[in-house]
């Protein structure tokens, strides 16, 4: 059992920027791949990124550039970095780790553990 822990979340105006971090309480991340989620209200939870361990193999749902993810195996964190944030981008931001290690997919149901989430709201 892995227990993840979000931070990050918060209001931002539109055009913000935020990090989101994510690591594991009480276990490591090393070996899992580790994807970033989203949900906003009324709406189904939707895969943002994805990284695998070590690193590399990063895949984005977003062909913008808007968002960047990272890992930083001894500091057992994995970060979202998101940029020029837009009021459609609010909701509860997820991480959840994958136990093979690689990031095949940005679909939720292809990851084992999984944060409680949290929230960004993008409103001015």
């Amino acid at each position: 059992q892995q227990r993840l822990v979000e931070s990050g979340g918060g209001l931002v105006q539109p055009g913000g920027s935020l990090r989101l971090s994510c690591t594991a309480s009480g276990s490591t991340l090393d070996n899992f791949a580790v994807g970033w989620f989203r949900q906003a209200p009324g709406k189904d939870r939707e895969g943002v990124s994805c990284i695998n361990y070590p690193g590399g193999g990063i895949k984005y749902a977003d062909s913008e550039g808007r968002f960047t993810i990272s890992r930083d195996n001894a500091k057992n964190m994995v970060y979202l970095d998101i940029q020029r944030l837009r009021p459609e981008d609010t909701a509860v931001y997820y991480c959840a780790s994958e136990g093979g290690g690689r990031c095949y997919t940005l679909l939720p149901n292809e990851y084992d553990y999984w944060g409680q989430g949290t929230q960004v709201t993008v409103s001015s």
